[in-house]
């Protein structure tokens, strides 16, 4: 019988768990937690996060970064995903768009803190899982997204479960059992577009979850099919519409080559592809003329993301919410330029109905470029016209914090500092969980001193 996608899939993650893992890519992986941490602590206040937290029930022993009291293991790995994602801030992937830590980072602390595996444990889980997520994306590029649904939310939940597989160290039958399982709870429509609802917020923290509980029940004996990635009623048919996806780009040199270490960490606090945009638009307001001497504003664009970021343009022009507005490339235009801001405070129920940023936003229009790179690569444009006649015009040829323009170390940390604060951690807390960091993945792992 010949091996399945899902099979082989397992070999590759298992010679992983043994093998000495490249210094760059455990850094990536310090990276990645540094980043979900701040975020988790950034967001910790949120209506959103209090909801989700509100839904489940006392008692556990695992931490949600940042909240008082223990947890569940699947409600923690739930709530720290979804306030890793929440806020739109997270790491991106080139080539797919996925988000990968906010889904497998708190699915494997979690099962870690659960089963008390350890530090090594936790390092090959994290990197299995999110170099199977970036692989992932690129078996049917822009496909599931086109289809209606989130591809982190679709193939964040196999690739969460084949982490915690190799962190909890479940044997090959089981890790292929799992996948199975996992690709009958996967899901996550992009309906959120259409009002700003919360749902993408939770998409991360929902596949971190079935990650963790899909391990689980496979490890008690539970069978999922095997041919869970190819088969004809499997996860790309159902939600690429698809069985003839690019698997080798999954499976060949898994393991040997790691496409998770380009990695970009978002320095701005909105939708992957509108960062590139916002680089243009902070250089236009540097020009010299103000947001009223526009007469218009065209944009060339990818046409992969028009109905995500483009369209419908009159809600676009006018986002319902401050959520909804992270998802229009003509409001972070707006915002970016009149207001120079690009964090949490560029986001707000003030800046949606400032009369100025709206101004500008609804003479944004735009125009798909047939030869754009989407999705390998991110780019931004920005044409605009004075009613006085002058035009000026700014490109972006990739998205900053990626692998043509990557943040450092000491970048992630600042970003971490800046969310740990936003969040209402002293400077001093933000450095112990600093420290904690550096030696996470190696000897026991305890997370019980970042709770509340």
């Amino acid at each position: 019988m010949a091996q399945s996608v899902a099979e082989q899939l397992v070999e590759r993650a298992a010679a992983v768990s043994t093998a000495p893992l490249p210094p760059k890519l455990r850094s990536r992986c310090e990276d990645l937690l540094i980043d979900v941490a701040g975020l988790c602590v950034a967001a910790r206040r949120t209506e959103y996060v209090r909801a989700l937290i509100a839904s489940v029930d006392d008692g556990g022993r695992c931490t949600a970064i940042g909240q008082a009291g223990a947890f569940h293991a699947e409600d923690a790995a739930m709530i720290n995903g979804t306030a890793a994602h929440g806020e739109d801030f997270d790491d991106t992937f080139e080539g797919g768009p996925v988000h990968s830590g906010a889904v497998i980072v708190p699915a494997v602390l979690a099962a870690c803190e659960r089963f008390g595996r350890d530090g090594r444990a936790a390092l090959v889980g994290v990197a299995s899982g999110v170099e199977a997520l970036c692989r992932l994306s690129l078996v049917a590029p822009k496909l599931i997204h086109k289809a209606g649904f989130h591809p982190t939310s679709v193939l964040g939940a196999m690739a969460a479960t084949l982490g915690v597989s190799v962190a909890l160290g479940l044997d090959r039958k089981q890790s292929v059992d799992a996948l199975g399982i996992a690709g009958s709870m996967a899901g996550g429509i992009i309906e959120y577009l259409a009002e700003g609802a919360w749902t993408k917020r939770l998409h991360a923290g929902w596949a971190s979850r079935v990650g963790l509980h899909a391990a689980r029940i496979a490890r008690e004996g539970f069978l999922g099919p095997r041919t869970v990635f190819e088969g004809s009623h499997g996860l790309f048919s159902g939600f690429a519409h698809t069985a003839s996806g690019d698997f080798d780009a999954l499976t060949g040199d898994f393991g040997t080559r790691w496409v998770m270490t380009d990695i970009t960490f978002k320095p701005y606090a909105t939708g992957t592809m509108n960062q590139p945009y916002i680089d243009c638009a902070l250089r236009l307001a540097k020009k010299g003329f103000a947001a009223e001497d526009v007469a218009e504003v065209l944009c060339e664009t990818a046409e992969g993301y028009v109905h995500r970021l483009w369209e419908p343009l009159a809600s676009k022009h006018r986002p319902a919410n401050d959520y909804a507005a992270k998802f229009s490339t003509p409001f972070n235009i707006a915002v970016a330029f009149v207001t120079g801001k690009t964090g949490f405070d560029a986001f707000t129920e003030r800046t949606v109905r400032d009369p100025r940023i709206l101004g500008l936003a609804s003479k944004v229009r735009y125009v798909v470029d047939p030869n754009n790179p989407y999705p390998k690569r991110y780019t931004g444009h920005i044409r605009m016209t004075l009613k006085d006649g002058r035009v000026f015009e700014e490109r972006q040829p990739h998205i900053r914090g990626g692998a043509q323009e990557p943040l450092s170390r000491e970048d992630i940390e600042r970003k971490f500092r800046s969310n740990a604060a936003y969040g209402g951690w002293s400077e001093a807390q933000a450095g112990r969980f600093l420290e904690f960091a550096k030696k996470a993945f190696e000897g026991s792992l305890d997370l019980s001193g970042f709770r509340g």
